[in-house]
C-alpha cells in the first residue's frame, strides 16, 4: 500500500531475513529502493550466530547509526571493541574504520542508517508542526 505522502513494505518477521532476503548481501535488506527514500538508506539486517562481516569498511560521505534489536555481538571501530545488545545504538563517523560479528548465542539483528554526515538541517522539535485538527480514526 502506498499514498501520495507514503510508501509501505512488509518486509515479515526480522528472524526471516536470513532465508528470505534477496538483496546482494544475506540477511541485509535494503529499504531506499524498496520505499523510495530520499534522504537515507536503511537496512534491517539479521547476522547469525558465529556470523561476521569479513572486511573493515569506511564511507566517502555517509555516517551509519547501528541500532541493536536483538542478540550479542561486537562492533569494532578504528580497532576499538564495543560489546552490542538489544537497546545498544552507536553512530560511526564516515571515516571510522568499522566491521561486526555476531559472538553470542542465536542470531544478532540490527537496523543500519545511513545519511550524509552533516546533512541534517531540522528535527522533530525545529522541524515538526502540530496541526489544529481533531485526530480522528476509521472503526
Amino acid at each position: 500500500m502506498n499514498g501520495n505522502h507514503f510508501s509501505v513494505l512488509e518486509s515479515g518477521p526480522i528472524s526471516n531475513l536470513l532465508s528470505m532476503s534477496k538483496d546482494p548481501i544475506p540477511g541485509k535488506l535494503f529499504l531506499k529502493d524498496k520505499l523510495g527514500l530520499t534522504g537515507m538508506e536503511v537496512s534491517l539486517n539479521q547476522l547469525p550466530e558465529g556470523g561476521s562481516v569479513p572486511f573493515y569498511h569506511t564511507h566517502r560521505e555517509n555516517e551509519e547509526l547501528y541500532l541493536f534489536i536483538g542478540g550479542q555481538g561486537q562492533l569494532q571501530v578504528d580497532g576499538q571493541i564495543v560489546d552490542v545488545k538489544e537497546g545498544t545504538a552507536i553512530r560511526v563517523s564516515p571515516e571510522g574504520e568499522r566491521t561486526l560479528r555476531n559472538n553470542g548465542t542465536g542470531d544478532l539483528y540490527f537496523i543500519v542508517i545511513q545519511v550524509q554526515a552533516g546533512s541534517l538541517r531540522q528535527w522533530v522539535q525545529t522541524d515538526g508542526v502540530i496541526l489544529d485538527k481533531p485526530v480522528t480514526w476509521q472503526v
